[in-house]
């Protein structure tokens, strides 16, 4: 083999011993090939068994359209060695002298005697290459395969490692959130992440009828075609030419509670797509369903299990209570509604325990800066009700401000550090002409005036 030959294997293999991605490895690869042949575009593809398509590894995993004549290159290699200017043809068992003009050339990329990529190189005009050019590009293509079934491995190996810790987390959850309306859109976000490639959609069964409950919205209404096709004995339903998928969420007693979808607007499910789906959806089943029998029991109760304060059904029992004493005795009210500011955040950067850890934290902040007689709740997900009999407006609005400052001046040992959160909040006094869903809605009106102008402030009620 001569120097030049010599010289181009040893620096393709020092490339494919480094760790570059592969966008930058196929452009590295074109620069070396460049510089031993006239090469205009070197291409690295790898053949997708789960859905028989061919993606461009330096396209982030692209699926090429099948109309492609790559396509019909995959089918030729696996009986010859190469497609030289769209021609196919075996390597000759011996080197000739032979020289020829090359326009293009693809070649296959095998692992254990199967193919499971391509090369395709493409030549500047006039290029001319002998017989020793091929046998080096079979030395070439081995090198490439090596590092390309890692990068591969690699790849999987890492989804099934977020698969599992999908799972896990779905688990997770129950152990401190009983609430649907908390629970549904942590898993959907969950799913949505994992299955980055396809939207995920979240319906359950409300008053008969499977209804959308993440995201707050649903357009495509071949989605809802799909969710009549489901039936108790249905593993799950395609359509959509296998672009929309769904899978039933069932409860123990074989009945379907909800569904959840995916839908590609680009690939169609692969089977390994659908095998993660089926488990992901019967562990949120699960989950689900854990938190439909353990809020009835919940319901009785009348603390938050996570923040230890009032629950919402104890809230409403205690609402229902001071309007009446307020009513009777002609007493001040006020209402305050809190909301965690960027809360989801604080979630999708340290995860959901660290969420949990905020919650508490800023619940027992509420219950340190509130008067016996104040009746802190926890509303649902990052809200909190409260409570202030006996109390003005303006008095409502020194206790806000408290409040708000001992939150922003908190910090909350998070994962071997500290983090600090704000809040923001809405006041409501009672007027004796209202019940009280209106008083908390006019604080919940002033919440979202709050947020609506920049968060971490305290915003009055304009009736008030």
């Amino acid at each position: 083999m001569e120097n030049r030959e010599l010289n181009f294997l040893v620096k393709t293999a020092e490339l494919l011993s480094g760790n570059l991605t592969t966008s930058d490895m196929v452009k590295e690869l074109n620069a070396i090939l460049g510089g031993y042949v006239g090469l205009r575009d070197l291409g690295l593809y790898v053949f997708d068994s789960t859905t028989n398509t061919i993606r461009n590894c330096a396209d982030n995993w692209s699926v090429i359209e099948d109309s492609d004549a790559l396509y019909q290159c995959y089918e030729e290699v696996q009986e010859h060695d190469f497609v030289i200017n769209s021609k196919a043809y075996k390597l000759p068992p011996v080197v000739g002298e032979i020289s020829f003009n090359i326009n293009s050339l693809v070649m296959p990329i095998v692992k254990e005697g199967k193919i499971f990529g391509l090369i395709d190189l493409k030549f500047e005009n006039n290029t001319s290459v002998d017989m020793k050019f091929l046998f080096l590009m079979k030395i070439f293509a081995s090198q490439v395969s090596l590092k390309l079934e890692n990068i591969v491995l690699s790849e999987q190996s890492k989804i099934n490692v977020e698969f599992h810790d999908s799972m896990k987390n779905i688990a997770k959850i129950i152990e401190t959130q009983y609430e649907l309306n908390y629970i549904v859109p942590l898993i959907g976000e969950m799913l949505d992440r994992f299955i980055s490639d396809h939207l995920i959609y979240v319906f359950l069964r409300q008053e008969g009828e499977l209804k959308l409950v993440w995201p707050k919205a649903c357009k495509d209404e071949r989605i809802y075609e799909a969710l009549k096709q489901l039936t108790p004995e249905t593993t799950y339903v395609l359509t959509n030419e296998d672009k929309i998928g769904a899978f039933p969420l069932m409860s123990e007693e074989g009945e379907i509670t909800g569904c959840i979808v995916a839908r590609s607007t680009l690939d169609k499910l692969s089977k390994r797509d659908i095998s993660y789906l089926e488990q992901l959806t019967r562990q949120s089943a699960i989950t689900i369903n854990r938190a439909k029998v353990y809020s009835k029991v919940l319901q009785y109760a009348t603390l938050d299990a996570l923040t230890n304060l009032n629950n919402r059904r104890q809230f409403e029992v205690r609402l229902k209570q001071e309007i009446a004493t307020t009513k009777r005795q002609n007493n001040p009210l006020c209402a305050m509604m809190i909301d965690i500011d960027f809360f989801k955040k604080v979630n999708d950067t340290y995860g959901h325990a660290s969420g949990d850890a905020v919650l508490r934290t800023v619940a027992l902040i509420i219950k340190e800066h509130l008067r016996e007689s104040d009746i802190p709740s926890r509303y649902g997900g990052e809200e909190f009700a409260v409570l202030l009999p006996y109390t003005h407006i303006s008095e409502a609005k020194i206790v806000g401000e408290r409040l708000r400052k001992a939150v922003e001046n908190t910090e909350i040992p998070i994962d071997k550090k500290t983090i600090n959160v704000t809040i923001s909040m809405g006041l409501a006094e009672f007027d004796t002409k209202e019940t009280g869903e209106e008083l908390f809605e006019r604080a919940d009106k002033a919440l979202y005036e709050a947020k609506e102008s920049g968060r971490n402030r305290v915003c009055i009620s304009k009736n008030a």
